[in-house]
């Protein structure tokens, strides 16, 4: 008796082929097209020299909190030495276009960045094997240690660092192509646009690939990635190695931006407790986060510090508050108030919104007012008793200004903290109507 076993090769039953296609994530599209759009409109809209200048910032300042967002956001690797892998990408940058400019290097500009990456990569790689055998205190302790190591070398070491006074260079070198030399800001802009969306682009390609879902995990639970097999170590390393390039990246479109690289002033704390701050700021937990902390980054450095001399002083006070009130920064309430006109709510709460933000901004005119007159005090006294705040004259030797003052600074608190607990009890309300909703759909 012959069997089925015994049957030709031919004779045996096929297994279908299967084809399943993914429908394309429309809503993703539209989001990146509107990205490059506005890359490429914005200074067609803003077109003063000051403007052009910032959003040149605000470009590779995109790179670099989206690559601190690497450690921060996605690995929970609190690091105080960022500015180390911006800064010395920087600097082999500049090193890069001087010798380009003497004919010894044959790299044109446009690949001077990819240097600055793997500048910042390589760095990554000796002091990052370092870095991250530790987690937790002892990571962001020793990222602190080697950020000053590195901070004083800038001084130890001035052919390399340039001292106090930095190196400089041109990046106008060889024949121009297609009529390009990037000497016009707007030439450096769309340079710095181009790789803005192209590394935010493979920043988020990055999140979904293999070792970008594992470094989520060893955020979040180190323990059990240990227990499946991994080595955390070694994700941590490899994360930090990624960062590092376009931390790199990011420090050599500055250099090229400015033409110029300050010594210690580069890869300071300071400087990395910036990229710290303003993504918290804009929000570590969403991928977006650090694009809003990188545009408030500039404006804050730029035209705050310009309005103000306790710009420091309102920064802090703004980070406190964040902390204290909305620690997932600004993109978690962009979200939640998403969520909110999901559900068909968001209407019902403008009017408390604005009510909270007519009686915070009183009380803030009020504190400002106070401070700057104390500052009025300790810095110019030499100038008068008397100061311009948005148009009104105080006088810091009245007693009548800083009544005024502190009156509208309490009245304004007072105010704010009623509506304040009039918008918990909507806010709680609103949130109670969601989860109905959302249960009776689950039933249903």
């Amino acid at each position: 008796m012959q069997t089925t076993s015994s049957l030709p090769a031919a004779a045996a039953p096929r297994a279908t082929r299967y084809y399943r296609f993914k429908p394309l994530n429309v809503g993703r599209i539209v989001l990146w097209s509107l990205f490059a759009l506005a890359l490429i409109v914005a200074p067609k809209v803003f077109t003063s020299g000051l403007a052009l200048t910032m959003l040149s910032q605000i470009g590779y300042a995109i790179i670099i909190c989206l690559s601190y967002n690497i450690l921060l956001g996605q690995g929970g690797m609190l690091s105080f030495g960022h500015a180390v892998y911006t800064g010395l990408g920087s600097f082999i940058t500049v090193h890069a276009i001087n010798m380009a400019g003497a004919g010894t290097l044959g790299i044109p500009l446009v690949l001077m960045p990819i240097i600055g990456g793997l500048a910042g990569m390589f760095f990554a790689v000796v002091l990052g094997f370092v870095t991250t055998k530790k987690s937790g205190t002892t990571f962001a302790m020793i990222t602190l240690g080697i950020g000053e190591l590195v901070a004083s070398m800038a001084l130890m070491f001035p052919e390399f660092f340039g001292g106090e006074g930095g190196i400089t260079t041109d990046r106008v070198y060889g024949g121009s192509v297609f009529g390009i030399t990037f000497g016009p800001a707007i030439q450096v802009y769309y340079l710095i646009a181009a790789y803005c969306f192209v590394c935010t682009a493979l920043m988020f390609a990055f999140t979904g690939t293999p070792l970008g879902r594992i470094l989520n995990a060893v955020r979040d639970n180190p323990e059990r990635v240990e227990f499946i097999g991994y080595n955390t170590q070694r994700v941590r390393y490899f994360a930090f190695i990624i960062a590092g390039f376009f931390a790199g990246v990011g420090g050599a479109l500055g250099a090229i931006n400015f033409e110029i690289v300050t010594g210690a002033d580069s890869v300071s704390v300071v400087r990395s407790g910036s990229y710290l701050l303003f993504t918290f700021l804009g929000g570590a937990t969403f991928f977006f986060g650090p694009i809003i902390g990188a545009v408030l980054l500039v404006l804050a450095s730029v035209l705050l510090s310009e309005l103000s001399k306790a710009w420091l002083l309102y920064l802090g006070l703004v980070f406190l508050f964040m902390v204290m009130y909305a620690p997932g920064g600004i993109a978690s309430l962009i979200m939640m108030n998403l969520r909110l006109a999901k559900y068909g709510k968001l209407r019902g709460i403008i009017s408390a919104y604005l009510a909270l933000g007519g009686t915070a901004l009183v009380a803030v005119l009020g504190a400002a007012g106070m401070i700057e007159m104390t500052y009025h005090l300790q810095l110019n006294a030499a100038l008068g008793p008397q100061l311009t705040f948005l148009g009104a004259t105080l006088d810091a030797h009245s007693a009548g200004s800083w009544f005024g003052a502190g009156f509208v600074f309490v009245t304004g608190l007072g105010l704010f903290e009623l509506c304040r607990r009039q918008f918990l009890r909507q806010w709680g309300e609103i949130q109670e109507e969601i989860e109905h909703e959302i249960k009776r759909g689950e039933a249903a």
